[in-house]
């Protein structure tokens, strides 16, 4: 297990990263003036509504201590490659979709240390682990907004190589991706039935809810109809591999698949078996 964490987990997270700066240019980042409403409604979505969701889900079903740390710690990992796929083939807002995963994938430098702060205090109280917001602040930087830059200025230098790369550079990344989260629950397989039970409603109802309620408070703001379900999709859809990463390696500092970890890594499952196959029926009946 600790290969998984402490190689693959990074190098997946990395990839999947550099993949998707490598699909983004500079004028993607220039939409955001284009449309001022629809990003913001985006942002209101993913920095504000989506850890206050995560908050009142954790209330709900009475998740404590590092549970909910790692549930807030999911909710504050912005959607990857996973969300514009869905979009595209939904034939909803790509470039909103783009525009915003790449934008937050940056911001969550920020978020994530916050929300994280924010979770151990309160959920653990007097048992919270020391957190060094500086190291996470680093280390996010580092999993995230770096390999974005790297892939935007290399797309820039040298465009034609990008195009033959991309494809494959994809397909590593969900191999190595699919190969973290497989490892990880089969090397804590007790871990996991033991949890799955417990945690997969609540995992479900987070991403039903916030799916929802991203959609309908587009349209309450006035976004189109196609606009709020790109937005819905953004909201609902969390990376899993950065959460596993930032819960594994960041919150503990050691190469662990700690309970801190293991919403990150039943969400990725609940997500497979019954969010995905219901955004792709949706998609499907445009």
């Amino acid at each position: 297990m600790d290969v998984f964490v402490t190689g693959f987990l990074p190098l997946a997270v990395v990839l999947i990263m550099f993949s998707l700066g490598l699909d983004l240019s500079l004028a993607d980042f220039r939409r955001i003036a284009e449309r001022p409403r629809a990003f913001c409604i985006g942002a209101l979505n993913q920095i504000i509504l989506l850890p206050l969701i995560a908050y009142v889900v954790i209330l709900i079903f009475g998740f404590t201590a590092e549970t909910a740390v790692g549930i807030m710690i999911l909710a504050a990992c912005p959607g990857g490659a996973a969300s514009n796929i869905i979009t595209k083939l939904a034939g909803w807002d790509v470039a909103l979709s783009v525009t915003l995963t790449a934008t937050f994938s940056l911001t969550c430098v920020v978020t994530i240390p916050i929300v994280l702060g924010f979770a151990v205090t309160q959920f653990m109280g007097v048992d919270a682990p020391e957190i060094n917001i500086a190291s996470t602040a680093i280390s996010t930087f580092l999993l995230t907004a770096l390999p974005i830059t790297l892939g935007v200025t290399f797309r820039a230098a040298v465009p034609n190589i990008t195009e033959n790369i991309v494809p494959i550079l994809a397909k590593v990344a969900l191999v190595l991706f699919v190969g973290v989260i497989a490892g990880a629950i089969a090397s804590n397989w007790q871990i996991v039935t033991d949890n799955i039970a417990r945690l997969g409603l609540g995992l479900f109802t987070l991403i039903a809810a916030l799916s929802v309620i991203g959609f309908v408070s587009s349209r309450f703001l006035r976004a189109s109809a196609r606009e709020a379900k790109t937005i819905a999709i953004e909201t609902g859809v969390q990376n899993g591999a950065l959460a596993l990463a930032i819960s594994g390696l960041l919150v503990v500092h050691g190469p662990t698949f700690n309970a801190y970890a293991i919403p990150a890594a039943l969400y990725s499952v609940v997500w497979l078996t019954t969010a995905l196959p219901i955004f792709l029926l949706i998609a499907r009946s445009r």
